[in-house]
């Protein structure tokens, strides 16, 4: 039975990748920041397993890892993230910022670095949802500073892991899951939950060794860095 891990799992993207793969079949760890917010997690049938972990606490990463005692892993999909200030003159004494980066830059790849272990026995994926936010040659509106460079510098450190850990067998990407109708991207987008992770767990089946380090949207489209 195949593996996932994924973060961010009581709302929104997190939970429909828990729901679309429990329906697979899957074996799934699921983590949230409060396991108090994980009504509808608990209410998902399957093989799935509900931790703690907040993913702006970062020692708290490691020891999760190391409750996982490097157990194979076929796919860890980082997916929890936070806006953070958007304009810089919002951004005050930068703790706001600094703490994007955390959530959003950081710890996907400390966890990834926690898990690497069942990722290299499994022969698994590491895929950090990113943002078509954080392509440098995209954005043409400024803004939403925190929540930009901290996706620029996640593409950027995945990009490197992706080359650093190919003699593991290990593949990673970025994905933007599209504007979805979450808490984070508001009911006037254009997709849903459904939708968005429908078509990121396509691309995440066809992801080989030639796609590591790539960044693609929902849809499978590669994206401009």
């Amino acid at each position: 039975m195949p593996s996932l891990l994924v973060t961010g799992a009581n709302r929104g993207l997190g939970l429909e990748f828990v729901r679309q793969y429990a329906a697979k079949g899957w074996r799934i760890i699921a983590t949230c920041r409060s396991l108090n917010e994980a009504g509808d997690l608990r209410a998902v049938d399957g093989d799935i397993r509900i931790e703690q972990l907040d993913m702006g606490d970062l020692p708290a990463i490691a020891s999760f890892g190391e409750r996982l005692a490097g157990a194979p892993l076929d796919l860890l999909v980082a997916n929890a993230g936070t806006w953070g200030p958007g304009r810089i003159e919002s951004a005050a004494d930068g703790e706001g910022w600094l703490d994007a980066f955390r959530v959003n830059t950081v710890a996907p790849v400390l966890l990834a670095r926690a898990v690497r272990a069942g990722l290299k026995a499994a022969g698994g994926t590491f895929v950090a949802i990113s943002s078509k936010m954080g392509s440098i040659e995209d954005n043409m509106s400024g803004g939403y500073i925190a929540y930009r460079s901290s996706k620029a510098a996640l593409n950027a450190a995945v990009r490197s892991v992706a080359i650093d850990w190919a003699d593991d067998g290990i593949v990673a990407a970025v994905l933007h899951p599209g504007w979805v109708q979450t808490r984070m991207g508001g009911q006037a987008a254009p997709l849903t939950p459904e939708e968005s992770v429908a078509g990121m767990r396509h691309v995440i089946e066809r992801l080989g060794p030639q796609d590591t380090g790539g960044f693609f949207d929902y849809s499978g489209e590669a994206l401009p860095w």
